[in-house]
């Protein structure tokens, strides 16, 4: 019989400090850089082909160096305010935004609680919910009419449409949520004996949140495309007027530096939203 040798085992060569030392540490600007550069890269493209395209002789659009040239007080002084109608972008963004806030606020309050009543009752959902699917496939600007004709003045008119137009997603993906209840949440309250107020507050609400703020998501986007829309038809201060102002006064250049400030104010409105979704969801499950 072979005998079994006692002899220990050499132990594994261990990594020398210096070695350890040598390794470079990750970089925290790589990520930050991983997300502007590609962005910026494309942009500067985009700007050179348009500038390209723009200079030539048949070219029907402005280049970005005559926007730049023919648009440079609008863009460095956005707070100017002449009197009338003759302000700043900044002045037209905020009345923009005052009208959209306030009927967007109307359209989350509505919406949750309606969405609320219809993920909770099979008859409000079955009585409600091809109504809504209806409604919710009309243009805003077809509202607006009825709107004017209902409340004769233009800004609650406005805020109206803002309205008609976000509280649909609201609605329904707070239904959603709160039918989506998973059993093992429904299970527990039962053992518990959770009834009542402390059962929509401690297992429907946050459940359903990822699904409330997937709509509040949508809506503020069709919110800011609604006012927008429907300020050039309905005048007065607001980014939309300013809009269909430059157009009436050939202005095209004051077109796309309004349109670039459409588009940042709006990618602002959605990141706000998603943002305030993420802190009030933490620790729930995403839709």
């Amino acid at each position: 019989m072979t005998a079994v040798s006692t002899k220990p085992a050499p132990a594994p060569a261990q990594m020398s400090r210096p070695l350890l030392a040598a390794l470079p540490k990750p970089s925290r600007l790589a990520p930050v850089l991983a997300n502007i550069v590609p962005p910026l890269m494309i942009l500067a493209a985009f700007l050179a082909v348009w500038e390209y395209l723009g200079s030539g002789p048949g070219a029907t659009l402005p280049p970005p160096s005559k926007v730049w040239a023919d648009s440079y007080d609008l863009i460095t002084d956005p707070f100017f305010d002449r009197g009338g109608l003759d302000k700043g972008l900044f002045w037209h963004l905020a009345a923009s935004l005052q009208r959209v806030a306030l009927g967007f606020a109307l359209a989350g309050v509505a919406g949750v609680l309606t969405g609320m009543l219809i993920g909770t009752s099979a008859f409000a959902m079955r009585g409600l919910d091809p109504i809504f699917q209806v409604l919710r496939t009309v243009p805003p600007l077809a509202w607006l009419p009825l709107s004017l004709a209902a409340f004769r003045e233009a800004q609650p008119s406005a805020i109206f449409v803002i309205f008609i137009t976000s509280v649909w997603p609201v609605i329904i993906n707070t239904a959603v949520g709160v039918r989506n209840v998973p059993q093992d949440y429904r299970n527990v309250a039962a053992v518990i004996r959770l009834r009542g107020p402390a059962y929509f507050w401690k297992i429907v609400l946050p459940s359903a949140a990822p699904y409330i703020f997937t709509g509040l998501r949508i809506g503020i986007g069709l919110s800011w495309l609604a006012i927008v829309a429907a300020e050039m038809l309905i005048g007065g201060v607001g980014i939309g007027f300013f809009v269909w102002d430059a157009w009436n006064s050939s202005n095209l250049s004051d077109i796309i530096v309004a349109l670039v400030y459409v588009g940042l104010v709006g990618f602002a409105l959605d990141r706000i939203v998603a943002l305030a979704g993420r802190i009030v969801t933490r620790g729930t499950a995403a839709a």
